[in-house]
């Protein structure tokens, strides 16, 4: 039976043998920034070490991880934070973070800071003391919690906590690397009489038409998803290396189930400007309300800090006509079937969700690429110096190494192509995430 995408996505993704809950985890099936290189990991704690001097080092930081698949990104903070010089040593990441991007502003709610944190204060590094006074080091203080749906991996640490709900009076930093595209959502058609929700079979991926979209989602449509005509079309091959010949069958309504990609061992689910999309006759929108509400139920459960969405997405003036929705299994792209065997994933309408969230925080966020973001934390991917070859021959070949890490990590045809969405909740936005 055909059945809204939205609930197809949510059984085959979160349901008792979904793809997120069963089975090893995501690792084995796509490569995401986490998965490249330990300097992506470096530079979110070099965030999370300049909220934690904004928030004036409190007795505990929280780094919460919503979408955590197995536990990667928290295992190897854990351990950079352990080290002596967490910052400064891990490879990737060095020199002074620069400042970039662009702010959305709303206006601030009484008595919410308005100006921004010193550079001095950002830049301080993890364990120094303040005003002469000792504190307990950064890895004393930190706690992190991983959110997830799947059962808690048997050998993570226990200095990690696990559960499968965001936790409330978060004080520190709430990370949602890649999870927004995972956030259920429905499919919708611009027919004649207007935008209808695509349902599909989720054993076989067939689609057909539904009724008419709620008012809810008409109204979210009519704001965020510009009318058919007015979309821009789109110069690139959607499916580069794939022949017509090799389509899956269209269904009653001239629906098919997007086709497949060539990949590598180990795919990244990203392919900015140029995404695997189904093909209609018809233009398709994917609704993106509900991951502007749970984006809204995330930033409410800070206290004080920082939200950062890390996904792929688009922007209002460049929806693309034809949707975005695809599937990931084994590290290769495949039809988005929702039967729980593989990945449904869709694009994240990033101007959207940072909207809602600053809302409801009453504060300025911050939206650029990934390769601005992680530049600006000093992960610029620059090539050491000759000279360094020289005295060090070893050390020269590993940052030569870390250098073509972070090369991958901000490629914009790439990785480097995600968006950093940074809603600050009751602090000023720092330094280096504001112009």
């Amino acid at each position: 039976m055909s059945i809204r995408w939205r609930d197809a996505m949510s059984r085959a993704l979160y349901g008792p043998h979904g793809f997120f809950v069963a089975g090893a985890g995501p690792a084995d099936h796509f490569r995401t920034s986490v998965h490249a290189s330990p300097a992506f990991a470096t530079a979110l704690l070099r965030l999370v070490s300049q909220v934690d001097a904004t928030l004036g080092h409190p007795d505990r930081l929280d780094v919460v991880d919503v979408g955590a698949g197995r536990g990667e990104l928290l295992l190897t903070l854990l351990r950079l934070v352990a080290s002596d010089s967490a910052v400064e040593v891990a490879v990737g990441v060095s020199g002074e973070p620069t400042r970039s991007g662009r702010s959305g502003l709303i206006p601030p709610r009484a008595g919410s800071p308005e100006t921004l944190t010193p550079t001095a204060s950002a830049r301080r590094s993890l364990d120094e003391p303040s005003s002469g006074t000792a504190r307990p080091s950064l890895a004393e203080r930190v706690r992190f919690t991983a959110v997830e749906y799947a059962h808690r991996p048997e050998n993570l640490p226990e200095e990690i906590n696990w559960t499968s709900e965001i936790p409330a009076e978060i004080t520190g930093v709430l990370l949602a690397t890649e999870w927004l595209d995972n956030v259920p959502l429905d499919v919708a058609v611009h027919t004649e009489d207007g935008w209808r929700y695509v349902l599909v079979d989720p054993e076989s991926g067939a689609e057909t038409r539904g009724d008419l979209v709620s008012p809810d989602d008409l109204d979210w449509l009519t704001e965020w998803w510009p009318s058919p005509g007015t979309l821009p079309s789109t110069d690139c091959d959607p499916n580069p290396g794939v022949t017509s010949t090799d389509a899956t069958s269209g269904s009653e309504s001239g629906f098919g189930a997007a086709r497949p990609a060539e990949g590598s061992s180990l795919t990244a689910r990203s392919r900015p400007g140029c995404p695997e999309t189904p093909h209609s006759d018809y233009p398709r929108a994917e609704v993106g309300r509900t991951r502007d509400e749970a984006w809204v139920n995330a930033v409410r459960k800070i206290e004080r800090g920082l939200a950062v969405a890390v996904d792929y997405g688009h922007l209002r003036d460049s929806r693309p006509t034809n949707g975005t929705l695809t599937g990931y299994r084994g590290g290769r792209q495949v039809p988005p079937v929702p039967d729980g065997s593989s990945d449904v994933t869709a694009h994240v309408a990033m101007d959207s969700v940072a909207s809602a969230g600053a809302a409801v925080a009453r504060c300025a966020y911050s939206l650029v690429p990934q390769r601005e973001a992680l530049r600006a934390l000093g992960a610029d991917g620059g090539r050491p110096p000759l000279s360094l070859a020289g005295t060090d021959p070893a050390g020269y070949v590993r940052a030569l190494a870390a250098a073509s890490a972070v090369a991958e990590l901000t490629d914009p045809a790439g990785l480097g192509g995600h968006w950093w969405l940074r809603q600050p909740v009751g602090i000023p936005l720092g330094p280096a995430v504001a112009r």
